[in-house]
């Protein structure tokens, strides 16, 4: 009894499965078949690196400078370990400390805009000399002056209103200030730069231009002196 299929063997067979074998798998296994005469003429060829390339080892650094490293680490190996244990508390301390170094400087960029010149108008118009201290100034400089030593009375009131100056306001002064610095002072009144312009005015000529002071000049240096200091008494 005979099937409906027919078997083919022999060299047909293996032709017919070898027929069906996909190009992708047979053309790799062509590809290896090279000559060792192929091989031989690639290895000959100089421009090709075969040999491994050797590279020169890194100088090791001097002998001091690993010394010094070693030093430095162990001067601050303790330092690093005792950061390492109070850094869950440090953090926290120099995130504060950055946070408050934040609001300091944003203060000072707004501070001007801030009541600034209500603050210094008010500064301004506060100060005056004391009442009994503007009396007593003027009592003495008016007994110079009704000796005729008007020079003496001039210089007086000049005295008197930088020490007035200084107890009131130290950090308006300088060691070194002169009068007119003084009578230039942004920070004084309009009516006190006024009484010490023209009361330095006329001790300078008293000084340095030798020249005498009269009753005029005296009279001009206490009536400003007076309109200031007493002008809210």
């Amino acid at each position: 009894m005979t099937t409906g299929t027919s078997q083919t063997s022999g060299p047909e067979a293996i032709d017919g499965a070898a027929a069906n074998i996909p190009a992708e798998i047979v053309e790799p296994i062509q590809a290896t078949d090279v000559s060792g005469d192929s091989w031989s003429e690639i290895r000959a060829d100089d421009a090709l690196q075969f040999s491994p390339i050797e590279t020169e080892p890194k100088p090791e650094p001097p002998t001091w400078l690993q010394d010094l490293f070693e030093w430095m680490g162990d001067l601050f190996a303790p330092l690093g370990r005792g950061l390492i244990g109070i850094w869950p508390i440090l953090k926290w301390v120099l995130l504060a400390a950055a946070i408050s170094l934040l609001l300091w400087l944003l203060w000072k960029l707004i501070e001007p805009y801030i009541g600034g010149p209500k603050r210094e108008k008010v500064a301004e118009e506060e100060w005056v000399p004391q009442r009994e201290e503007a009396l007593a100034l003027l009592s003495d400089a008016d007994r110079l002056a009704a000796e005729g030593n008007y020079d003496e009375a001039t210089h007086l009131l000049l005295q008197r209103s930088v020490s007035q100056i200084a107890t009131a306001r130290p950090e308006w002064l300088e060691p070194s200030s002169t009068a007119r610095e003084i009578a230039a002072l942004p920070a004084l009144p309009e009516a006190a730069r006024a009484a010490f312009t023209a009361i330095s005015e006329r001790v300078e000529r008293s000084m340095f231009a030798l020249r005498r002071l009269g009753a005029d000049d005296w009279q001009a240096a206490r009536t400003a002196y007076a309109d200031f200091a007493l002008e809210r008494l």
